[in-house]
């Protein structure tokens, strides 16, 4: 998952994502789903994070495996290219119940 602060230049963060960062990230061997959530508000009101971008692969081995790649290492250089001081990347364990 990785996590973006509002940019300065919203308009100019959204160029290099999508033209930069999307090509490369959507490459990683083994990605099975994408989740893309834009940040609208907290319970405060406004909030410092602008997107969440999730990447689904079947578990943590294959996660290291995309990430060890030619594509993984290119695409984490497009990220620290572009919002080195704005990215936050985690790893996430997901749990989901229907309800």
């Amino acid at each position: 998952m990785v996590l973006f602060r509002t940019p300065a230049d919203p308009a100019a963060f959204e160029a290099r994502w999508s033209e930069e960062f999307l090509p490369l990230v959507e490459q990683l061997p083994g990605l099975r789903r994408v989740s893309v959530g834009r940040v609208t508000g907290g319970p405060e009101g406004l909030s410092d994070l602008y997107l969440v971008h999730e990447f689904y692969f079947d578990d943590a081995s294959a996660l290291r495996r995309a990430l060890a790649s030619p594509e993984g290492q290119a695409a984490g250089r497009a990220l620290m290219g572009f919002a080195a001081d704005l990215a936050t990347v985690g790893f996430v364990d997901h749990h989901e119940e229907n309800r």
